[in-house]
């Protein structure tokens, strides 16, 4: 399914980049991320306050947290036995504190995650969790406007080529009728001589 939004390994984008801002902010989180999830990784679409692009999905929160309804929460991933001898909790980031509203397409499938982390144990306000699922209903909705413009650009781009087509056989059936007619031009005024030159034949005979 994410395959067909097009956004892996994209440039990164103002409105995402926003919307992972907003969520840092409201949250009081050091980083946040908006996180694809494909087979082998979780690539970052857009990131504040880490330098990471990606990781293996063998280490990603975000993994857990698409299988989830609702907000994926960990508020201390050292003391999580799912996540205590992680990479990722063992040094940098030092993950501690982890909160993930699924990205969920309007087919009911889960892309990602907006999350934001600390570097602390800690929770969220429900103030706080309210605002992080709807922000990620904002990133999904961004991501469906991404997808359908290009795929109203790649309709209009078929169009123009299908045009295109169509013009170049009707100047190739244009040429054919030109040609079939001086043939036929060609036969009236051969066959014309032909019926002459018999003419003449058979007076002299």
């Amino acid at each position: 399914m994410l395959w067909q939004y097009e956004v892996l390994d994209t440039v990164p984008e103002e409105l995402f980049d926003d919307l992972t801002e907003l969520a840092a902010r409201i949250c009081e989180a050091p980083i946040a991320l908006i996180s694809l999830v494909d087979e082998k990784r979780q690539w970052f679409k857009s990131r504040v306050g880490t330098d990471l692009k990606e990781t293996s999905r063998d280490v990603s929160f975000c993994a857990h947290a698409i299988q989830q309804e609702g907000l994926f929460i960990i508020p201390d991933a050292s003391k999580d036995p799912r996540f205590a001898n992680s990479p990722l909790v063992k040094s940098d980031p030092k993950i501690r504190f982890y909160a993930g509203a699924p990205l969920i397409t309007p087919d009911g499938y889960a892309l990602g995650t907006l999350c934001v982390i600390d570097t602390v144990p800690r929770e969220l306000r429900a103030d706080q969790k309210q605002a992080l699922a709807i922000l990620a209903r904002h990133v999904v909705s961004q991501l469906e406007l991404r997808r359908r413009s290009r795929e109203l650009l790649d309709i209009r781009q078929q169009n123009e080529r299908s045009r295109s087509e169509l013009e170049s056989l009707r100047s190739q059936l244009a040429e054919a009728r030109r040609q079939l007619a001086r043939r036929r031009t060609q036969k009236t005024r051969t066959n014309g001589e032909l019926r002459r030159k018999a003419r003449k034949a058979l007076k002299k005979g």
